[in-house]
């Protein structure tokens, strides 16, 4: 793959997310103030609920399938139309399990249970959303970039139609479902233009897809269970609001995370593909996008630490000044949790697809024992303390302690090398001047 091509296509997912972050940004502060910290705890410990569902709804797709199209273009028609039936059924047995456990722990709250199955249509239209790997394998992620830009667009119009009228919290729970239903539609339609074979599902084909796939279920299920913990276990022990001003500093450190996942989402085939090319040209990208993050990620940990208070007062108001304490010890946990990803992307290029259970499996079990040690001490802050500890832990220190992948580990040291990042300056200046 040339750079310009690289460039390009990273050019169209950076734009396009900056755009759909600027809106983010707008839309969510008069939200959340609208709501109030407790309504916006609850919607948030509903997020939760539903992120925890994701896992088992992706049946670990969203890690195999960019190496799908990749390895065996001449049948992406099958791969696509089979994953997306997969997903969709998956997709409704996840929502009946978060009704399920939403009427268990919340027995007597039928405000809580409601909006937890409303915000639970989510997983169903989310499920359309997984035909984005078809255009990133592809480099075509304008289409797909400008098709989720125009979901954003939609939902903020309805989002303001709901703040203009005075809508209950019910409305707003369902706003992420109306997002991803606007964003899969549009991914059909642009696949059925650019694509030049029809979707078909294969049973033999969702067999030997899913014998791949199966070993990322239970891992990113971990993941969620250490990312998604806090803020659970703050509505159950502590309060809504707790959980309010824990979700209002974690919206915040996700401000820029557009920037990281646009480059993390471009490099993905440039790295599976030159790992059938070139082991060392595949080493040297791995730690070209280590270097990227780390430093970006650093960077960004710092002015989030320094601005923390006026970046919540402008966002948020004064309501939520309690969140500024959490935000300035949650942005630490940036750099390591996006290094996670990284390392997936090289898990799955050296087929090392097992290993993944038991690293986020300890992640899980580190984090759910951090948590019930810090929430009941600190609160929301403890919660974003036992965030770091358990990014810190899992995506780095696992590394050291799992052999099969201390060779990540050492590409992942390199990125630290300044070096590196002046080298890829370099590149993108040549780049840039080549395109005009």
């Amino acid at each position: 793959m040339s750079e310009l091509k690289i460039f390009n296509n990273a050019k169209w997912i950076i734009a396009c997310k900056i755009a759909r972050a600027m809106i983010q940004l707008v839309i969510g502060m008069i939200s959340a103030r609208y709501l109030g910290p407790s309504n916006y705890g609850l919607i948030n410990y509903a997020a939760s609920l539903v992120a925890f569902g994701l896992p088992v709804m992706q049946l670990g797709l969203q890690s195999t399938l960019v190496q799908e199209y990749v390895v065996t273009p001449e049948r992406e028609g099958q791969i696509m139309g089979t994953s997306l039936v997969m997903n969709l059924l998956s997709a409704i047995a996840c929502m009946i399990g978060v009704v399920t456990f939403s009427a268990i722990a919340n027995r007597g709250e039928p405000v809580t249970i409601m909006v937890c199955a409303l915000y639970s249509v989510t997983l169903l239209a989310q499920a359309f959303e997984m035909l984005q790997y078809w255009f990133q394998a592809r480099l075509l992620s304008k289409y797909s970039s400008l098709a989720m830009l125009t979901a954003y667009v939609v939902v903020s119009a309805y989002k303001i139609f709901l703040l203009a009228s005075g809508k209950s919290v019910y409305w707003f729970a369902l706003s992420h479902a109306v997002e991803y239903g606007v964003v899969g539609l549009l991914l059909v339609i642009s696949y059925n233009r650019q694509g030049t074979q029809k979707m078909s599902v294969s049973l033999p084909l969702a067999k030997e897809m899913l014998s791949k796939s199966k070993h990322y279920i239970a891992a990113m299920l971990m993941v969620v269970v250490y990312g998604q913990v806090g803020t659970v276990l703050l509505k159950l022990l502590i309060s809504e609001a707790e959980s309010g001003f824990y979700s209002a500093a974690l919206t915040c450190t996700s401000i820029t995370g557009f920037v990281f996942m646009a480059v993390i989402d471009t490099v993905r085939p440039v790295i599976l593909e030159s790992r059938m090319q070139s082991f060392a040209t595949f080493e040297k990208n791995v730690s070209r996008v280590y270097s990227i993050i780390i430093w970006l990620s650093l960077a960004q940990s710092v002015f989030f630490t320094l601005f923390a208070k006026l970046i919540i007062r402008i966002l948020y108001g004064e309501a939520y000044m309690a969140a500024v304490p959490v935000l300035q010890i949650m942005i630490w946990n940036s750099a390591f949790s996006y290094m996670g990803y990284i390392r997936n992307i090289w898990i799955l290029a050296e087929e090392q697809h097992k290993v993944l259970f038991t690293i986020n499996a300890s992640g899980a079990a580190f984090g759910v024992i951090a948590n019930a040690l810090f929430i009941p001490l600190w609160g929301a802050c403890g919660a974003a303390f036992a965030s770091v500890l358990v990014q810190i832990f899992t995506n780095f220190i696992m590394g050291f302690i799992l052999k099969s992948i201390r060779p990540n580990n050492k590409l992942l040291l390199k990125g630290f090398n300044p070096r590196l990042i002046i080298e890829l300056c370099s590149i993108i200046m040549r780049t840039l001047k080549v395109k005009n």
